[in-house]
């Protein structure tokens, strides 16, 4: 019984995974560099531009993907088709393990195996429906989330790292790297975040930490570089709003990097 259980499931995950067309994992070799700053605002983009959007959160123990999108309060229900993703906006479909706990404070204590269990349920018996993209935010570090759903989706299209320039960032970035490498796994690009500090009074520009650094990995990886982002303090205000910034300052020095670096995605997806 539990064998046949175990097809069913494979056969759901295979079949929900073939009615998407492009997916890509952002990852990044340690915390606290934006990664989910970027993947919600990739996700934001792409969804505003008219594609079908999924974004699926697998930081298990810190899942913030709900809170930039201000869809925090949310919880999953079944139906007859499976369980349903939360519409954060029009052709953005979200889910993640924000919205199995009881509050927010509720810390997720698990070991490997039940991590990936749960990932494979969010493949398997989400109701995605029918995707132009799914972006899959993943924690920091090669362990088991990311390991999970490469394993779990052998055709990932891309691989996203995004770092920040100090040399800390950078020597771990580079494992984030060899790690999609290493699963045969293309790598989109390197994100440079925090590149540059652009000052309210005087505006000039500051380089809190560096420059450069996540270009010159790409360069000596041979992988290509997407483009370096500003740290803009609004980005923190609108992320902790629920408001990707692409939604209220297109404007921004931010918002034109990353839409450039969307653009280089979109490229990426025409030439592999």
């Amino acid at each position: 019984m539990i064998e046949q259980e175990r097809a069913e499931q494979d056969k759901r995950l295979k079949d929900h995974v073939s009615r998407i067309k492009y997916k890509f994992i952002v990852i990044s070799g340690k915390g606290g560099v934006g990664k989910t700053t970027v993947a919600v605002n990739i996700a934001y983009e792409l969804a505003a531009k008219g594609k079908r959007v999924g974004i699926l959160d697998v930081d298990i123990h810190g899942p913030n993907v709900p809170k930039m999108l201000g869809v925090e309060e949310e919880r999953l229900l079944g139906s007859k088709s499976g369980i349903e993703p939360i519409e954060a906006f029009h052709n953005l479909k979200v889910v993640s393990s924000a919205f199995l706990l009881e509050s927010k404070d509720q810390p997720v204590i698990w070991r490997g195996p039940l991590k990936m269990l749960t990932i494979k349920q969010f493949l398997s018996d989400v109701n995605w429906g029918e995707l132009d993209y799914l972006i899959i935010d993943s924690p920091p570090g090669t362990g088991d989330e990311p390991l999970s759903v490469c394993q779990l989706i052998p055709d990932i299209d891309g691989a996203i790292v995004v770092t920040t320039p100090q040399d800390v960032a950078i020597l771990d970035s580079r494992k984030s790297v060899l790690f999609a490498k290493e699963l045969k796994i293309s790598v989109a690009g390197v994100i440079e975040n925090m590149s540059l500090f652009l000052c309210p009074h005087c505006k000039k520009e500051i380089n809190l930490f560096g420059i450069g650094a996540g270009e010159k990995t790409a360069h000596d990886l041979g992988v290509p570089f997407l483009g370096r982002m500003p740290l803009e303090p609004e980005m923190v205000k609108f992320g902790d709003s629920g408001k990707p910034f692409l939604s209220v300052r297109r404007d921004s020095q931010a918002a034109i990097a990353m839409i450039g670096i969307i653009a280089k995605l979109e490229e990426f997806l025409k030439t592999n």
